[in-house]
């Protein structure tokens, strides 16, 4: 299996844009003022598939030089989201900024996928000191800190957690020690539950999800429509364009709450399909980082991979109330140029990666004179 990952992962990832593109075109007619959502969609997946054989191809070592430029034009990025005139504000958050040309951006996308590039460089410059506490914990922690803070008042909680995860995937694969992280770990949980007690908005929606049925008509709406939608397709579900949820019933069907409309109309088969397909993903993505064949490429393989698969789980765990609400994006499947464009270059710097570590198979190791080892846990 190690040898066809990059063939699992374009297969999965191509699966995803298919039924994903299929689902917006039955959406469409139904969604206020956006008549044409699939052709949008499909617009940007090529943009996106461009991008993906473009990072594919991209040597390493310039990639590396430039991460320290993509972090700053990341942290600035997020930052206009902030600007009048530059802004725009939407559902009461201040994710998106307008730029010519290219419309409405949301630059915690591009953050998540700079984060992960810039740990990748760090901890490849500084490997011997992985084990450290400053070296190793405490300036990547803040490395990432500063667009994780940005994208948390831009209230977008659900992006900071998910980055925020991606970042201990990271950590911990790398081999940084378990007792600098569990303690902030756990001082992180006890924030974010202070900080949810103390916000109304996000109180209610836990509230909400404790009793959906009693909130139905208020906060818990959507993932009471969600849990109908899923009831209503059963098994087999009602077939391909035949579903009632997205007649204006369930709010956001073609972004966040695109999968309860798959299992509604595909039933079982169709959102076992998207389970399957992020497994794939995942899969083929850590079994791309145990083949790298250096430091960078592992720690980038291990975020990347980590990047697309947490927010999956995520959503899938949001729409069927296992979780309370959280608007995230399902990547590859949901309405979104940004993040679908963002995904699918990750998906071309892992295929760039597994290329690089099946060409370097077989090649004969030089040692040098005086050459010192350093053994990493991965």
């Amino acid at each position: 299996m190690a040898r066809h990952c990059t063939v699992l992962l374009a297969a999965a990832v191509a699966v995803l844009l298919v039924l994903g593109l299929v689902m917006l075109a039955t959406i469409s007619p139904w969604v206020t003022d956006e008549k044409d959502l699939a052709l949008r969609q499909a617009v940007m997946a090529v943009c996106g598939v461009v991008a993906g054989l473009v990072a594919a191809r991209f040597p390493q070592d310039p990639l590396r030089r430039l991460a320290p430029f993509a972090y700053a034009i990341a942290c600035v990025l997020l930052i206009l989201c902030f600007v009048p005139g530059v802004a725009a504000p939407l559902y009461g958050s201040n994710r998106w900024i307008q730029l010519p040309l290219i419309g409405n951006f949301q630059p915690s996308e591009l953050a998540k996928l700079v984060v992960v590039l810039c740990l990748a460089t760090w901890y490849a410059r500084w490997q011997p000191g992985v084990g450290s506490f400053w070296r190793g914990f405490v300036v990547p922690g803040m490395i990432a800190a500063i667009p994780l803070g940005l994208i948390a008042i831009e209230t977008d909680v659900g992006s900071a957690l998910a980055l925020a995860a991606t970042v201990g995937a990271m950590m911990f694969c790398i081999g940084v020690r378990l007792r600098f992280m569990l303690p902030v770990a756990a001082s992180a949980m006890l924030g974010a539950a202070w900080f949810v007690g103390n916000d109304p908005v996000r109180w209610k929606r836990i509230e909400a999800w404790t009793d959906l049925e009693t909130h139905k008509l208020g906060t818990g709406m959507q993932q009471w429509r969600s849990l109908v939608a899923f009831g209503n397709g059963g098994p087999t579900g009602t077939g391909l364009g035949n579903g009632s949820e997205k007649f204006a019933n369930l709010e956001h069907c073609e972004s966040d709450f695109i999968f309860p409309i798959i299992g509604e109309e595909l039933g079982l088969p169709g959102t076992l399909t998207v389970v399957l397909a992020f497994v794939l993903i995942a899969m083929a993505g850590y079994g791309i980082a145990m083949q790298a064949r250096d430091i960078f490429s592992r720690c980038l393989a291990v975020g990347i991979t980590s990047m697309i698969v947490v927010p999956a789980i995520v959503n899938i765990a949001v729409t069927t109330a296992a979780i309370p609400n959280d608007g995230l994006p399902l990547p590859f499947v949901s309405y979104g140029g940004t993040s679908l464009v963002i995904s699918l270059a990750g998906i071309g710097m892992l295929a760039g990666i597994h290329r690089r570590a099946r060409s370097a198979v077989g090649l004969p190791v030089m040692p040098l004179k005086a050459e010192k080892r350093y053994a990493v846990r991965l």
